[in-house]
């Protein structure tokens, strides 16, 4: 897939590694708005690649290796949820991505939440996929502390690690996301800063932020997720107006279990918003 790779220096100097997929954006044909993708923890931009390959026609798609992941900077010292949103803003910026679609999955989601509240001139729509500002979860850590440390590293082939990963098109893309190594196939993330980056997530819920969220808002929960039921329909009682999706046959990775429903779901929630913006305006700004 054609691609231009482009660094990105966050406010802190930390080195972003971004893949804008150019394609449409045509925004006189409704639909056609800059597409952000904030892939989750200890994942990769490319495991956004089959969504990329059906929003391309019509949006330009921009990705990028969060900063402890893949290509960017893979120990930065500040690892927060404000550094996260700040590296946002960087890209939005530098990119010059004229409020785009910002989406986001599991701990990318949270941080395209957290960047839709503190910065509501920026966006001008947000998906949500397994993602929400339930809290505090106090386990979090040693839990995925705990999954890091069962990965049998290195891993003897690709198709060992796909095979761990649970196969299929979401175990293909976990094993895209390593790197070789003289001894195997190696993590590109450091366990230390996987953990610390879920450390705001133990502590607390981040209800407050979702309610200062004031572009249009789409949910989406896996059939077979880790998301519960209760925090999406909360979610649309505390901010009414957010839509809220279901896709059969997904587990968490709702992006890799089944790309084609959830474009499908992006585009029709965007031909919505798009058709109804002045109203949602109207209701929902301050």
């Amino acid at each position: 897939m054609a691609q231009t790779t482009r660094t990105v220096r966050s406010g802190d100097g930390v080195r972003l590694t971004c893949f804008d997929h150019g394609g449409g954006g045509d925004d006189r044909a409704g639909n056609g708005r800059p597409v952000l993708l904030l892939h989750g923890l200890a994942g990769h931009a490319a495991e956004w690649d089959p969504l990329v390959r059906l929003l391309r026609p019509a949006h330009r798609v921009v990705a990028y290796d969060a900063r402890g992941h893949g290509a960017s900077e893979r120990r930065p010292a500040d690892v927060s949820r404000a550094a996260h949103v700040r590296d946002v803003v960087a890209v939005v910026e530098h990119l010059a991505l004229n409020r785009p679609v910002l989406v986001g999955q599991s701990l990318g989601g949270h941080t395209a939440m957290l960047a839709a509240a503190a910065h509501p001139e920026l966006f001008g729509a947000l998906v949500l996929i397994e993602a929400g500002p339930k809290g505090p979860s106090p386990e979090l850590p040693a839990r995925i502390g705990g999954w890091l440390d069962s990965w049998p590293v290195p891993f003897a082939s690709i198709e060992a690690a796909t095979a761990f990963f649970g196969g299929g098109p979401a175990g293909r893309a976990w094993a895209a996301g390593l790197a070789e190594h003289p001894d195997g196939l190696r993590p590109r993330v450091d366990r230390e800063v996987m953990v610390a980056c879920v450390a705001e997530n133990a502590r607390r819920s981040f209800w407050e932020e979702w309610s200062r969220v004031r572009c249009p808002a789409l949910v989406v929960r896996g059939e077979s997720g880790s998301m519960p039921e209760a925090e999406a329909t909360e979610m649309r009682v505390r901010r009414p107006g957010t839509e809220l999706r279901v896709i059969p046959s997904a587990a968490h990775d709702v992006h890799l279990d089944q790309p084609g429903a959830l474009h499908e779901a992006i585009e029709a929630f965007l031909a919505h918003t798009h058709a109804g913006a002045d109203t949602f305006k109207s209701d929902h700004m301050p």
